[in-house]
């Protein structure tokens, strides 16, 4: 899209001085000595800073960067984002300049521009565009497990040429921020602040003679497995994660005839730690919409959404809009103009977070005049008009009935829901659990819904789940189900197709068609592009080849045979 860079540098020295006597909106204006030293600058640290930590020695002009270093930066500002909007559009309120516009970075690798990206205006939240006048946000952070839009950005950025740009050897990154705002035409303010820092870009260093795989323990309903394991490829794995080849890695279990086969954790996870795993949260509305038809509370899936809401009181009524299925919700083949995969749609879960009514943004969407009828395209916002049905429709409310119906009977008890504004349990991606209780789940979907002997699933539903429900468009032999993707990886010239739950991050939960494997992997890898990539490289060049062979193990061995040779395998998408 062609844009007007506007001649705004007069306004800008005015920003970098601190001199605006009037601001648009109150900001916070200079906030010390040290700020009014930097205005419009950015600078770089290794490590998360404490504003009382703002000092020239916290801040580096060079850095060694490791796939386990961290990155920070600390932006100092004349002004808040909303007043440099407001010199684009004066007449424009304030809402309207933060629902239009944000901030545009700028990303330069000695000295050639490799990525310029228009942040979404929903990031950060327009309490923030309006007063901040310094921030400081992870671009990398292999400290603690955090997903900043930040951290999205610079994963973009690496995507978009910043890993190559970005080999081995000394290089100078330099980052610009200038204000953007969408009105007719995309309008560019100048710099708001800039920096750079010379990054030592070093290889990670792999020896997985130096690894030792966990012990296996019983988990209650998973006993230890005593097939056959190539423990040097799950060595190579684990080297590889450790050395921060594969990013964000919190926890690997595979499970091989319903017994466990692998388990290991990763920056700081353990056996009892809880993982968010985003969207693979929305499988389990599958999986409640299956239990709650078998109970009776719903006909079947092709209820129409009339059946559950008054549609003609909602924004852009159509009969075609009342006539969409729960069905239709379940394999996200809906009418409705929702499509995350592309920002302009009215759809789009990122216009849907920060209003007060999630359910009533969905029912309010209008139909898509434009998509085929059935084509196939990602949207939240319907997984959560299914977990809204299941709300009002089973006993005592979706949180209880879930608790009852699913996890008690798999013997989950340690799990936490995240809720929508009305406090419903979130099924567009909102349930934590440890990573053995996701294998758990997988199993009962691989078992055809059988727990310990018991129907708890019927099977007629997983039938349904997993199956190929619709071609996923532009994918090669991919498909979706009820809420479950499906692909076929292939690995020593054989084919092995997968049911999958998903979500952001590069969280999996694998259940396999023709091979009695589960596999979960937890990740917070949020907003990489690669997160799930990433993923496929581990099941392709190390889960699959390590499990899939047939000889059994010795009773009584330790998953921990002799050591393999070392490798220097680095992942590169």
């Amino acid at each position: 899209m062609k844009h007007l860079v506007l001649p705004l540098l007069p306004l800008f020295m005015a920003f970098r001085l601190g001199a605006q006597s009037a601001p648009f909106v109150p900001d916070h204006g200079i906030t010390s000595p040290f700020h009014q030293a930097h205005v419009g600058e950015i600078l770089f640290s290794a490590q998360a800073l404490p504003a009382t930590a703002y000092v020239a020695s916290a801040f580096a002009p060079s850095q060694v960067f490791t796939p386990k270093s961290s990155l920070f930066m600390t932006v100092f500002l004349g002004t808040s984002l909303t007043n440099a909007l407001h010199a684009l559009a004066p007449d424009a309120t304030a809402e309207e300049l933060t629902q239009r516009g944000n901030f545009q970075f700028t990303f330069l690798v000695d000295q050639q521009p490799v990525y310029v990206s228009n942040l979404h205006p929903g990031a950060p939240y327009a309490a923030l565009k309006h007063a901040e006048t310094v921030w400081h946000k992870p671009l990398v952070n292999n400290e603690t497990a955090t997903s900043w839009w930040s951290q999205s950005l610079w994963n973009r950025f690496l995507a978009a040429g910043g890993e190559k740009a970005l080999r081995t050897g000394p290089h100078l990154l330099r980052v610009e921020i200038r204000p953007y705002l969408h009105t007719t035409r995309l309008l560019v303010g100048p710099p708001l602040a800039a920096g750079q820092v010379t990054l030592v870009v070093k290889p990670p260093v792999i020896d997985p003679n130096t690894i030792r795989l966990r012990s296996l323990a019983p988990y209650p309903g998973l006993p230890v497995s005593r097939a056959h394991l190539d423990t040097a490829k799950i060595k190579a794995l684990k080297a590889n994660i450790e050395a921060g080849v594969f990013k964000a890695i919190t926890s690997v279990v595979v499970l091989k005839q319903g017994q466990l086969l692998v388990e290991e954790y990763f920056q700081g996870a353990t056996r009892a730690t809880r993982h968010d795993p985003r969207s693979v949260g929305k499988s389990f509305a599958s999986t409640l919409t299956g239990l709650a038809i078998a109970d009776g509370f719903l006909r079947n899936e092709f209820q129409p959404l009339r059946d559950f809401y008054d549609m003609p009181q909602y924004p852009h009524y159509t009969p075609a809009k009342a006539r969409i299925t729960l069905s239709e919700l379940l394999t996200m083949r809906s009418a409705l103009a929702g499509n995350d995969e592309e920002a302009d749609s009215p759809g789009n879960e990122e216009h849907m977070y920060p209003t007060s009514d999630w359910v009533r943004f969905a029912l309010s969407l209008p139909v898509d005049s434009v998509k085929p009828r059935g084509q196939w395209a990602y949207f939240t916002a319907g997984a959560i008009l299914l977990g809204d049905v299941l709300e009002h429709r089973v006993p005592g409310g979706l949180e209880a009935y879930a608790d009852r119906r699913l996890f008690r009977p798999l013997g989950i008890t340690d799990y936490r829901w995240q809720y929508t504004p009305q406090h419903v349990a979130n099924t567009a991606g909102g349930v934590q659990l440890r990573a053995l209780d996701f294998a758990k789940y997988g199993l009962l979907y691989q078992n055809g819904g059988r727990w310990q002997g018991q129907q708890l699933l019927p099977a007629a539903w997983v039938a349904k789940t997993l199956s190929h429900q619709v071609a996923l468009p532009h994918r090669v032999k991919e498909y979706y189900g009820y809420l479950f993707w499906n692909k076929t990886y292939h690995v020593q010239g054989k084919s092995y197709e997968t049911y999958y739950c998903a979500g952001n991050g590069g969280n999996t939960i694998f259940v396999f068609k023709d091979q009695p494997l589960v596999v979960v992997v937890t990740a917070t890898a949020y907003g990489a592009s690669n997160a799930h990539a990433q993923v496929d490289k581990m099941m392709t060049d190390f889960i699959l080849p390590a499990v899939l062979g047939t000889r059994p193990r010795k009773p009584g061995r330790a998953a921990a045979p002799p050591r393999p040779r070392a490798s220097q395998r680095r992942y590169v998408r």
